[in-house]
């Protein structure tokens, strides 16, 4: 890859895009954006918020939007939100300009990374394990199509790191 293009991290929630781009960035001399916290910017409200008032289908559009611009821009690292590869346009806008890395993790351990946090729409209400399960099932042909995956499990945010800039320079 060309040191100018981009990096988009891309995976289930709990996988390590949001930590692990920081850090990558900060490595490569790169900004990082999270996907997420632009969106919430731009429409001045938090995601779960967007998804009860105007639903998952609007989020999706916004998302959609943000991808191609951002897929028109380089030297970024960008932590894409976890359900941008349910549309093959975002993966595919984003693979012209950078490299797209898939991470992932198991289901224990996204559980235990994400326990505590009340943001994540997706997992609402009780039961999260079925629910972590059941979407990354749904979206697992989605994820497993994108050609460069690191498993984030039982490795350190710097052995990611490391394993992506290799990529990224390979």
């Amino acid at each position: 890859m060309k040191k100018s293009s981009n990096i988009v991290l891309v995976g289930f929630m709990g996988t390590g895009k949001t930590s692990v781009g920081k850090r990558l960035a900060e490595r490569l001399g790169m900004t990082f954006l999270d996907m997420d916290d632009v969106i919430e910017e731009r429409e001045g409200k938090s995601i779960p918020r967007i998804f009860a008032e105007e639903g998952e289908p609007f989020f999706r559009s916004l998302e959609r939007k943000l991808v191609h611009k951002l897929s028109a821009e380089t030297g970024l690292v960008i932590g894409a939100g976890g359900g941008i590869v349910l549309n093959p346009k975002n993966i595919r806008d984003y693979s012209r300009t950078g490299l797209v890395v898939c991470l992932s993790a198991t289901p224990e351990v996204i559980l235990e990374r994400v326990a505590g946090e009340t943001h994540r729409p997706l997992l609402a209400g009780d039961n999260k394990m079925k629910k972590i399960v059941d979407i990354l099932e749904s979206r697992r042909k989605f994820y497993n199509a994108i050609p460069c995956q690191v498993d984030t499990t039982n490795l350190s945010i710097e052995e990611i790191v490391d394993k992506i800039i290799t990529l990224y320079q390979s």
